[in-house]
């Protein structure tokens, strides 16, 4: 699996440096919840991701249960095709199990419709948790980028934006884990 790329760690390599360089006390507190920060949208991202792909793995699932009813469907009508024609030709069918193998046939059916019900409200549940958590990513990533720019302007209050802004990714992060 392939490792994903962190668009802010140049930018928080660059508020670290300048802390050391700078002796400000407020940019050593931009740092460190910009460190904070960027772990929080790599937790983030990682659910994310995690339930995008626990989505389409249900999704391809659920699919497989509907060629799998598509495919006992089939058999069914070829078999009740087949027993109506020998019915209407007064002929009897050529193993008495043939009826009882057409009830099997559409009560499997039912069952692989339940399961494929079951993939479809699971992938549904994950994609709304990605769903949730993704813009947590996005207001992480722009706090960050929002907590830069105090340290370069020198300007606090931008600092005290992004940690209202990450606090909104928080919040974000939150609900996408209490989604139901």
């Amino acid at each position: 699996m392939e490792e994903m790329e962190d668009p802010t760690e140049k930018t928080q390599e660059g508020i670290h440096e300048l802390a050391q360089e700078i002796r400000e006390p407020w940019i050593m507190g931009v740092a460190l919840t910009s460190a904070l920060l960027a772990v929080l949208a790599a937790i983030s991202a990682l659910m994310a991701g995690h339930h995008v792909n626990e989505a389409m793995i249900d999704e391809i699932q659920c699919s497989d249960q509907w060629a799998y009813y598509q495919a006992k469907g089939i058999k069914a009508e070829v078999l009740g095709a087949k027993l109506e024609l020998l019915g209407a030709l007064g002929k009897a069918p050529a193993s008495a199990k043939e009826p009882a193998k057409l009830a099997e046939y559409r009560h499997e059916q039912e069952e692989i419709k339940k399961e494929a019900d079951e993939k479809r409200k699971s992938s549904d549940h994950h994609l709304r948790q990605h769903n949730a958590l993704a813009p947590a990513v996005t207001l992480y990533q722009v706090a960050i980028g929002v907590a830069a720019i105090s340290v370069l302007t020198r300007r606090r209050w931008f600092w005290a934006l992004s940690l209202v802004i990450g606090l909104l990714g928080l919040a974000a992060m939150i609900h996408g884990l209490l989604v139901a």
